[in-house]
């Protein structure tokens, strides 16, 4: 089978501005969270972008466009294409899209008039834009779209990506997820649904969870064969082995609480990659700091990793950055295959009390290394989104 292996990645999220300070500060447990929320102060998009671009692109697609810059240049396309334009995509996942724009047009509308509705709107809240825009900045002439199924949506862009290179519909695919949508209609939204936390801490899996942080942000990864990318003589970050998803069918909100649905998306993740439970040596959770999320994903990963569930390190990038909803699978793919490069199972933040009948290791106060094995490291990576939406990534480190 066709090995694809990642060869950039770039990330702007609570943590900082690149991929390097998403993993630098998760795995030293610093938390990107302020004032219950997770905000990526340090953007500044004309950084990347001309002030005319800037102010044509939704905050949305000013993450996805900045993270994009950085995975390509470390996957070296900066200095030209290494392939036929043609032959390489994109697919951009988000949960939401362009909402801060959304918002906006509509109160020009309601106090101005249609007259003052700016006129690219639409072309700024659609949530193909991250896509569109992407391939446009750098000539990306193959098939690109957009992915949208809620907080799965970067992982279901990851898996769609990996399918394509196997496939050999494109020799390189630019993937990965964004989102910005820290307004007040989403803010009053999620709170409405009792989703969100009341006390503006993001405690996953902690007896003490009331809900999640909501952050933004952008992960952008390139994926491409592995014979190719050897030939060219680009640095191979990580493998992505394998890619199993489902749907619940059960609610539009609330995951089943058995976790049937997310076991049978671990579970093809690993019969995809050809490897089994014994295998896993960590997992990077979907770990939302939501009551039925946590306990969900908990019984999700014992059934699908059965005897071997409770010896793995267990533990959620959202603790320090809060939840990026659709871009959330994106950023912890990448978090996850740096955290195997190094050989390190990142913390739960804020991790203090057991609640009863949720008894895998957590990764509680700081990273550890992992244990070391004679083949690479192998991790999955979870993804679950309102509407049943169940995506699963299996990530496996380069070979020393």
């Amino acid at each position: 089978m066709t090995r694809v292996v990642v060869t950039g990645v770039g990330a702007v999220t609570p943590l900082g501005v690149g991929a390097a300070q998403l993993h630098e500060g998760w795995s030293a447990a610093r938390s990107g969270i302020a004032d219950g929320v997770g905000a990526c102060t340090d953007f500044e998009p004309t950084t990347v972008l001309s002030r005319k671009e800037a102010r044509r692109a939704d905050r949305c697609t000013q993450l996805a466009l900045t993270a994009a810059q950085e995975a390509l240049e470390q996957a070296g396309y900066a200095g030209g294409l290494p392939y036929d334009p043609t032959r390489i995509a994109c697919v951009l996942g988000t949960g939401i899209g362009g909402v801060g724009t959304l918002e906006h047009g509509h109160d020009m509308l309601r106090d101005r008039g249609p007259g003052k509705v700016p006129p690219l709107s639409v072309p700024m809240m659609m949530p193909n834009a991250p896509a569109g825009q992407i391939a446009m900045h750098h000539g990306l002439r193959g098939e690109s779209y957009g992915v949208v199924s809620a907080c799965a949506a970067g992982a279901h862009a990851i898996g769609a990506a990996m399918r394509m290179v196997r496939a050999g519909d494109a020799d390189a695919v630019v993937c990965g997820g964004a989102e910005s949508a820290l307004t007040p209609l989403t803010h009053a939204a999620f709170a409405a649904l009792d989703a969100t936390s009341p006390s503006g801490i993001s405690r996953p899996f902690d007896a003490r969870r009331d809900g999640f942080v909501m952050g933004e942000g952008a992960g952008v990864l390139v994926l491409e064969r592995e014979e190719d990318a050897v030939a060219r003589g680009a640095t191979i970050l990580g493998v992505v082995a394998g890619y199993g998803a489902t749907s619940d069918a059960h609610h539009l909100t609330a995951p089943h609480p058995d976790g049937e649905g997310a076991a049978m998306a671990i579970a093809r993740a690993l019969m995809d990659a050809s490897l089994r439970p014994d295998d896993v040596d960590y997992v990077n959770a979907h770990g939302t700091s939501t009551p039925l999320n946590d306990r969900a994903e908990t019984h999700a990963i014992v059934r699908a990793l059965g005897d071997r569930a409770g010896e793995v390190p267990v533990s959620s990038l959202k603790s320090a950055i809060g939840h990026l909803l659709g871009a959330a699978g994106a950023v912890e793919s990448i978090a996850t295959v740096l955290a195997l490069r190094d050989g390190v199972a990142p913390p739960t933040l804020g991790w203090e009390e057991r609640e009863e009948g949720m008894d895998l290791d957590y990764v509680p106060g700081a990273a550890r290394s992992l244990p070391a094995r004679d083949r690479p490291a192998v991790a999955i990576s979870n993804s679950f989104g309102f509407g049943g939406h169940n995506a699963v990534v299996c990530l496996q480190a380069v070979a020393a």
